[in-house]
């Protein structure tokens, strides 16, 4: 079975209390328009992976469509896609550990 991931959520939409950090890194920013942005393409995305799911069941006729390559392109035969949460888990634990 795959590992789990972690997944950090908001509680109540509020942004978690954030101690002083003791260690001189270079510190993301933030704007609140890409938090916006950034919640505005995971909800879509959420959506699409719902209708996708709900048409493979076959629940619901139209919906997205999944795109599936005829022919591969070889030069990418060992292509691996990144996992994002995954990554933003890791950045996150080596924060923590940074400041610890």
């Amino acid at each position: 079975s795959p590992a789990q991931k972690l997944v950090f959520n908001r509680v109540n939409g509020k942004r978690p209390q954030v101690l002083p950090q003791h260690v001189s890194a270079p510190e993301e920013c933030y704007t609140s328009a890409h938090e916006e942005n950034v919640r505005f393409v995971y909800e879509a995305w959420q959506q699409v992976e719902q209708q996708l799911d709900d048409s493979q069941r076959g629940e619901n006729v139209c919906g997205p469509v999944q795109y599936v390559e005829k022919t591969p392109n070889p030069g990418l035969k060992n292509f691996v896609p990144i996992d994002l949460e995954e990554w933003w888990a890791q950045q996150f634990l080596a924060k923590i550990e940074n400041c610890s």
